[in-house]
């Protein structure tokens, strides 16, 4: 596949040459990044994939100027935006050049955007750094026109939003939008849809390729997901420890890898590869869920008054002994609001929990204390869930001993935690931030299996992971069931991960569940609407490996081509 209208004689709007970064002395390697060359042009996007440590963020940051200084350092090679070396450049020249000539999209748009200003105040900042001499009635104007091209609703009614109330996707809506104002040839996507639902992801990325193509401008997008590559991509680079390994048009790189490494990434995509045997109708059931319903009490947006949201609406459903369910929806859906309260971080509204026959309602003081015990969950971000000052053999001694559990029984049961999550024991002397996202997540289950759980909560577990690490904790999470005898509830919004790795498939919509079923029935035979409308936004749908920018998804209910499932 070639760009869809790109037109190769046209000149670069960047163009790196040979660009080594150089790190600081003592690391495991001397280059961030080493001997990168690049370049994009207007209506191309150009997608940088690789696992974490790759260079493809530093890549992307040195373009922009934002390496961190007296940490990162451009060695050699030039960085030409519309022939202007950037590399060479005065912080002065770097800020006229930034919204001007480039802006960027980074991948959490929570933690970007200001938490204390309205939406329309932050875009409108934009034109107060870079366009001086536009009048207040023209920043307003030009603010409503940029929510509108970015196709969020209600412009005029959104713009006095703050960004706690947004959802994701229209959060990053606004990021683009922020991209957009000055009209620069160059936008920077660095992981833009990695938090996102599939209908949310899928939207951004249309909405992506859309405003490429309207206004000209080349897209640098940074990203570890081959399927969002496929959806989107003209041209590919793959990069792995700082160097480029393989590049050319989208079609050759995904349907014909040369370099050993790119064939291992797309070997380690979730592909609807069915592995989950089914369990038998005789298999005993360790958690049920009776008309499950949970308010919560808010403020309108725009109102002092306050309005109730119905979160979870009579949810009911089962997870059977040695069973992993998968619970899918968007944001908003109530899947982990539901998680929460199996954890029994929310208490429910009304409705029943039962853990082995016995409702929570019906439990005296010290079962009640137990059930923290015997339900556990592993959360997205291992990072945050980590206590920064603490090593990780005393966060994993925590739980145990406030359990009464003695300190040499603890000491044997973090040796054999470790070793069943394949981390060696002297990770348990060092602190979170001196292991990576996938370590993190391995520890994170480590900790939670220290109470010898009955059912494991794994809230969207793998989502932030690197496809390789995610192939591995997928892995370490069957292998862990099968061993212990534990029963999983999965939540997660990539459908294709759900398929390999759950036996069932509960679908959640608006606080109500739409469809239950096997795997392989909800993803190859979709009986509601909603779920078609899941399966049809998942990217890369144009074929296996992709390669086309504008693939179309599967209508009806008729299976996409990624779903042509190996049933294990």
């Amino acid at each position: 596949m070639m760009s869809r209208s790109t037109d190769m004689t046209a000149t670069p709007v960047l163009e790196v040459r040979n660009l080594t970064v150089r790190l600081p002395d003592g690391g495991d390697r001397r280059h961030a990044v080493q001997d990168v060359s690049l370049v994009v042009r207007p209506r191309e996007t150009v997608c940088i994939v690789g696992e974490s440590g790759s260079g493809k963020s530093v890549t992307s940051s040195a373009v922009m100027g934002l390496l961190p200084r007296n940490v990162l350092t451009v060695e050699s090679g030039q960085i030409l935006l519309a022939g202007q070396d950037i590399t060479q450049a005065t912080p002065a020249q770097l800020q006229v050049l930034r919204g001007h000539r480039m802006a960027m999209i980074f991948q959490e748009p929570m933690t970007a955007l200001n938490p204390l200003m309205r939406i329309g105040d932050q875009i409108a900042e934009v034109f107060t750094f870079h366009a001086k001499q536009m009048d207040a009635a023209a920043r307003e104007r030009r603010v409503l026109e940029l929510l509108t091209d970015v196709h969020l609703p209600q412009p005029d009614t959104i713009r006095h939003a703050y960004p706690h109330q947004l959802s994701g996707g229209q959060r990053q809506r606004v990021m683009i939008a922020m991209a957009l104002a000055m009209e620069p040839g160059l936008i920077i996507a660095d992981e833009p849809t990695t938090a996102l639902d599939v209908t949310s992801q899928a939207q951004v990325l249309r909405l992506l390729k859309e405003l490429s193509d309207h206004h000209d401008n080349g897209v640098l997008f940074i990203t570890h997901d081959f399927d969002v590559v496929a959806e989107i991509a003209d041209r590919v680079i793959v990069m792995q420890s700082g160097r480029i390994v393989e590049q050319g048009t989208a079609d050759d790189v995904l349907n014909r890898p040369r370099h050993p490494y790119t064939q291992r990434l797309l070997d380690a995509r979730p592909r609807g590869d069915f592995r989950a045997p089914a369990l038998p109708e005789s298999a005993d059931t360790a958690l049920a869920v009776r008309e499950l319903t949970m308010r919560f009490e808010t403020r309108s947006m725009f109102r002092s008054r306050r309005r109730s949201v119905l979160a979870l609406d009579a949810v009911s459903l089962a997870v059977k002994r040695g069973e992993t369910l998968g619970i899918v929806g968007e944001s908003g859906s109530g899947k982990s609001t539901l998680g929460r309260c199996l954890a029994r971080f929310n208490t429910p509204t009304a409705g029943e929990i039962e853990l082995d026959g016995q409702t929570l309602s019906s439990m005296n003081r010290a079962a009640s204390h137990a059930w923290r015990k015997r339900v556990q969950m592993v959360f997205q971000d291992p990072f945050r869930s980590f206590n920064p000052r603490l090593t990780i053999g005393r966060t994993l001694a925590e739980g145990p001993m406030n359990f009464g559990a003695s300190l040499a029984d603890t000491q044997v049961r973090m040796r054999e935690m470790m070793q069943l999550v394949s981390m060696d024991a002297s990770a348990l002397e060092r602190f979170p931030h001196e292991f990576s996202g996938g370590q993190r997540q391995r520890l994170s289950i480590a900790r939670a299996l220290m109470m010898d759980p009955e059912i494991l909560i794994a809230d969207e577990a793998v989502s932030a992971l690197d496809v390789s690490v995610q192939a591995q904790i997928l892995d370490l999470l069957e292998s862990i069931r099968e061993r212990l005898g534990l029963s999983i509830v999965f939540i997660t919004h990539d459908l294709r991960v759900a398929a390999r790795l759950c036996h069932r498939i509960v679908v959640m919509q608006r606080g109500q569940i739409v469809e239950t079923g096997s795997a392989q029935d909800v993803f190859l035979r979709p009986q509601s609407a909603y779920t078609r409308e899941l399966v049809a936004a998942i990217p890369g749908q144009a074929g296996e490996g992709g390669g086309s920018a504008s693939g179309t998804s599967s209508a009806g209910g008729t299976s996409p081509a990624f779903m042509e499932a190996r049933v294990a």
